[in-house]
């Protein structure tokens, strides 16, 4: 018995024994350091070759950069979006402009020179290399005109950008240790750190510390590692540009005065004398005619004259409308077509004592966005050196209009026309006010986010449009939505509450005096809407349903006040002509 016993516990006992084995594997697996090192250049997803690594504000980058020489160059679209937008790269052309408060500097790809206006200086090396997608600029040659400071390192080839400024916490290390990719021992090996390196702290954790190296390195170290955590600063020593603008020492009470052929530049005095106030006249007398950038010229010398005698300034309007033919994005987008256009511009400036220009480009494209505000920056130097004055006419601020970039409009151009209008317009689905004081209230609120107050003028209405709905049948809806219709239910009238009158909505703009004449000969009433700011009228004629948002004396006056209230440049007013000569005694009351 004994003899079949003692195998059976021995059998036992070796199992324990491997159980215990396992146990113990296990535990020491679990609890043994990983010894596992990441390789450098796969952690900075380099492929090799001239690829360098940025590390932007202690954050790795999807950008890559290249090693040229010694010289590391960036990717022009992180430069634009990251670091400095002014600089602009004409892909057509290959050339990288950047526009001082009083310079051009030109750069053309693969050259070792840049010129600043007319002066023409030597970087030693290629300042832009150009590819068939991108161009790649020369590091030193971006912190000539650019607020960051860098360490270039290699093996692996990155380099290390900083241009935020501020605060940030410092820790000092007890003891040598290893930073690892992730918190955890198991997490592969980044870098050796020794005793007494100072690393910056970016996540504190109880356990696992996420740090940054002064090489570059973004990983994790045991928190019971660190000490001596400190707050320091980090400065910039870049000395900012100082823009200057032209600056009227009054209020600007200008208007556009629509000419659409020479003959037009006779009524000046006409437009004008049933004006009070008035110190700068608009008129539209310069428009894109081609895509090289040559203009259409309608400009008057004795309409200039005529003007100044009566100590208004002219500011000559240049629009990208009239000519459907021309693209503006063509025109914006190449460098010798924008010199062209810029140059005629100022060209007739000068022969026809213009006092400034008025530019009202409009419906550009998102493509065109840099394009146009490299136009803004280009123009306004050669305004400021021939002392002519440049404002700048927008929409309301909206997403979609975002890259029309106001702020950077600001720095360059004198004045900032917000155009508070065209709330509803000709291609609206529903009809409404052509500026409710809600809408002129948000687009100056918004429009003050990027521009100061002193050098935005106001533009308002002096047209109203004229709503007509005409009854085109009804629809059944009880079987689901109609989409795309204009209609009222029936059900007040008698008909079913699931049957609704379909109109076609149309409209015209007019003048004030038109409205005044429509409300007489219908024998309405106008009711006064807070909302809008504004006289609403509506009555029906021959089955059709007319609804007016009136702009007189009284909405006017409601602008006006948000014009003195938030303290802005003045107020422009479209168009001269439109208006009953009693609103400019209500305009002279706030802009005089």
């Amino acid at each position: 018995m004994k003899k079949k016993i003692v195998p059976f516990l021995a059998a036992g006992a070796l199992i324990i024994v491997v159980l215990l084995f396992m146990v113990l594997s296990s535990l020491i697996e679990k609890y043994t350091p990983s010894k596992e090192r990441q390789d450098l250049s796969e952690y900075y997803r380099l492929s090799g070759g001239e690829e360098v690594a940025v590390i932007l504000n202690r954050e790795i980058t999807d950008s890559k950069g290249r090693m040229i020489n010694g010289v590391v160059y960036l990717d022009y679209q992180l430069v634009h979006d990251s670091i400095n937008s002014r600089f602009y790269w004409d892909a057509n052309e290959n050339k990288l402009l950047y526009t001082t408060p009083t310079d051009l500097i030109t750069v053309n790809a693969e050259s070792d020179s840049y010129t600043v206006t007319k002066d023409t200086k030597s970087l030693g090396h290629t300042i832009v290399k150009a590819d068939a997608s991108t161009a790649y600029i020369a590091v030193d040659f971006l912190a000539l005109y650019s607020d960051f400071s860098y360490v270039t390192l290699e093996e692996p080839n990155r380099i290390l950008l900083t241009n935020e400024w501020g605060e940030y916490e410092t820790a000092a290390l007890k003891k040598n240790t290893e930073i690892r990719y992730q918190g955890g021992i198991k997490s592969p090996i980044l870098a050796d750190l020794e005793k007494g390196t100072e690393v910056t702290v970016l996540e504190p954790d109880e356990t696992w510390t996420k740090v940054y190296t002064t090489d570059g390195i973004m990983g994790y170290v045991k928190s019971k590692t660190l000490e001596n955590t400190e707050t320091r600063m980090e400065d910039s020593n870049y000395v900012p540009e100082e823009f200057t603008h032209i600056r009227k020492d009054f209020k600007i009470n200008m208007a556009w005065h629509q000419v659409t052929n020479a003959d037009a530049n006779s009524t000046v005095a006409s437009v004008l004398q049933n004006t009070k106030g008035i110190n700068v006249i608009s008129p539209t007398w310069f428009y894109l005619n081609d895509n090289n950038g040559n203009i259409a010229n309608l400009a008057s010398s004795s309409y200039v004259e005529y003007c100044h005698q009566n100590g208004i300034e002219v500011w000559a309007l240049v629009s990208n409308l009239e000519n459907k033919d021309v693209d503006s994005t063509q025109v914006l987008t190449y460098t010798s077509r924008r010199e062209n256009l810029i140059n005629n511009l100022i060209s007739a400036a000068i022969q026809y004592n213009l006092d400034g220009i008025n530019v009202d480009f409009e419906s550009l494209s998102s493509d065109a966005g840099d394009g146009y505000i490299q136009f803004i920056r280009e123009l306004s130097l050669k305004c400021a050196n021939n002392g002519i004055v440049l404002s700048v006419d927008n929409y309301v601020p909206t997403e979609f209009t975002a890259f029309y970039n106001r702020a950077e409009q600001a720095l360059f151009a004198d004045y900032v026309v917000v155009m508070a209008y065209d709330e509803h317009y000709s291609g609206s689905e529903e009809a409404g006010s052509v500026a409710s004081i809600g809408f002129v209230k948000e687009g100056v609120a918004n429009t003050l986010k990027e521009v100061p107050a002193g050098q935005i003028i106001l533009g308002m209405p002096f047209y109203t449009r004229v709503w007509m709905e005409t009854p085109i049948g009804s629809e059944d809806t009880s079987a689901g939505d109609t989409e795309n219709t204009t209609g009222e239910n029936n059900e007040a009238e008698g008909g079913s509450a699931d049957s609704y009158t379909l109109f076609e909505l149309s409209t015209y703009a007019t003048n004030m005096a038109e409205i005044q004449n429509l409300i007489s000969a219908n024998g309405v009433t106008p009711v006064w809407s807070d909302e809008a700011g504004q006289y609403y009228v509506q009555y029906e004629n021959n089955g059709v349903t007319y609804k007016i948002w009136v702009e007189d004396a009284l909405s006017l006056e409601e602008k006006l006040k948000v014009m003195q209230s938030n303290n802005l440049a003045g107020g422009s007013f479209w168009k001269l002509g439109l208006e009953l000569p009693s609103v400019w005694d209500t305009i002279i009351k706030y802009i005089n």
